[in-house]
């Protein structure tokens, strides 16, 4: 008799649980996940794969200096992050999550296929470098088009996860992380693939490797729909039926407006400068405008966690700007001043970029055991905490990292030295990236919860846009075909600049920390 009442109450206990999930399972989850999982591991492949290649292609095939080739990374990554918040309101008021993906796909499909064309390769003509301003067009709306198709698609992709589960079923945090397996398995296999075929075939081919990675993510995501279970359609699918001003219906008006975006898009990002302001300002204007919101609306203590959350918002940006090198000096690095024979293996410098992948994948769990086991002490560190931390360890690299590099006097440097700052990079992105968005929606009101989540991306974005401007400071002042050359005195110095500067930060926040848990009161 006990036995049948204590099974009534556990039916009954997992139908609250999992209420609202989804009722088709795949090895204990939702059966969506699977489709999801494999959606963004194909467009993680192609994202990685062609950023793995890009700046290297651009000073080895086009003839960019170090400098230029990393503010066109800069403005690039930048607005790579920007536009999802675009993408994620079209989304939210009109599309729904499902074909906000598919259209982004097509994009994305759209714009990788085109970096599989990009002309003649540039050359000296005397002191000029003569370039295919054609082909440079096509280059440029390549990138229009694969911004755009992120930012219909990343945001939006997530979202779908979400809505596969329940808001009490405990399967949900374990969704999430097999799902951002789905990320580092991508940037893995791109980045060991595409970076080979890239450099040693031609860059059109490495590029088109991206683009078939994209494509079969698309057809998964196509052919995968009837698994979703309705779970991403529009919220209210009347309203994309009706007449806009154009005279279409908004469904089709919505679609434009993105060709529309990557028309803007394609000039923006031949603008890298313009990037950067209209980045700065969109961030510092929306921080002003929710803190005006704080002091306006809210009561002491949900004024006090959104300040909290506009600090270490607006802070996180300093981390991309140093962790995002890895994509631009550091792979020129790799490719100018480093001996890549590892054990009789020839690694070519866009694969070094693998580093942060096996580095995620190896100490993701080490990392998540930690948290948990000082959290049974009591010790785990705050999320003001974790930042500092983060701020400090990737200080701290570039810092040993410069020293490094100037007692090696040899020709060629030695490896070691790349693994170390590769290692400081991963350690710190596990204290401050995974718990960063979690943060933002704990400490947020609802009402101005999306607002929030969009400046982080806004901050996201201009961190990864300054990034490209310091690795612009690397760059040598030679011209023509040895314009790509980084000075290695000068790139030292502005690590070891940047280095202190983020242990500076990292300690300043750190002094912070006690006040800041204050104001988050209560909220871990």
């Amino acid at each position: 008799m006990s036995d049948t009442t204590n099974d009534s109450n556990v039916d009954v206990d997992a139908e609250d649980f999992y209420k609202g999930s989804q009722e088709r399972e795949l090895m204990g989850h939702p059966i969506g996940l699977a489709i999801c999982f494999l959606t963004e591991m194909w467009e993680r492949f192609s994202y990685y794969g062609m950023r793995t290649i890009l700046v290297l292609y651009l000073v080895k095939y086009h003839l960019y200096s170090a400098a230029e080739g990393s503010m066109i990374y800069g403005a690039y990554a930048g607005l790579v992050y920007m536009m999802p918040i675009i993408g994620g309101y079209m989304a939210d008021r009109y599309l729904g999550s499902r074909k906000a993906v598919t259209y982004g796909a097509i994009l994305l499909v759209a714009g990788h296929g085109l970096m599989a064309f990009h002309g003649p390769a540039s050359f000296m003509d005397g002191d000029m470098v003569v370039r295919d301003e054609f082909y440079i067009g096509v280059f440029f709306m390549a990138l229009a088009l694969i911004i755009t198709g992120v930012g219909f698609l990343k945001a939006n992709i997530s979202t779908i996860v979400g809505a596969l589960y329940g808001p009490n079923d405990p399967r949900r945090d374990g969704g999430f992380s097999i799902f951002y397996m789905g990320i580092n398995l991508g940037s893995l296999f791109s980045t060991a693939l595409v970076g080979y075929v890239g450099e040693t075939y031609g860059w059109n081919y490495g590029f088109s490797i991206a683009g078939i990675g994209m494509l079969f993510g698309l057809l998964v995501f196509l052919w995968g729909q009837r698994y979703l279970d309705g779970r991403a359609e529009p919220s209210n699918p009347a309203i994309l039926k009706e007449k806009s001003l154009i005279g279409l219906n908004k469904e089709w008006t919505i679609y434009l407006f993105g060709l529309g975006l990557v028309l803007v898009t394609w000039v923006l990002v031949q603008y890298q400068a313009f990037v950067g302001s209209l980045l700065g300002v969109s961030g510092f204007v929306s921080i002003a405008v929710i803190l005006t919101y704080a002091f306006v609306k809210c009561n002491k203590v949900e004024r006090e966690r959104i300040m909290v959350a506009c600090f270490l918002i607006a802070i996180q940006s300093i981390f991309w700007a140093l962790f995002e090198q890895q994509a631009a000096s550091l792979t020129l690095l790799a490719d100018q001043q480093f001996d890549l024979n590892i054990l009789g293996m020839n690694v070519l410098a866009s694969q070094v970029q693998l580093l942060n992948a096996l580095f995620i994948v190896m100490l993701a769990p080490v990392m998540a055991w930690l948290w948990v086991a000082l959290a049974k002490k009591h010790k785990e560190p705050s999320t003001p905490g974790k930042f500092g931390l983060a701020m400090l360890l990737i200080g701290l690299g570039y810092i040993v990292f410069s020293w490094g590099m100037s007692l090696d006097a040899s020709q060629s440097k030695s490896f070691i030295w790349l693994v170390f700052i590769y290692l400081s990079l991963t350690l710190a992105e596990l204290c401050l990236s995974p718990v960063g968005l979690s943060m933002v929606t704990k400490l947020a009101v609802s009402k101005i919860v999306g607002m929030m989540m969009g400046t982080w991306f806004l901050f996201t974005a201009l961190g990864n846009y300054v990034a490209g401007w310091i690795s612009s400071l690397t760059g040598s002042s030679a011209h023509g075909v040895d314009s790509g050359q980084l000075d290695i005195v000068a790139t030292m110095e502005v690590y070891s600049n940047i280095g202190y500067l983020s242990m500076g930060v990292g300690v300043f926040i750190l002094a912070l920390t006690p006040l800041m848990k204050k104001y988050m009161h209560g909220v871990h």
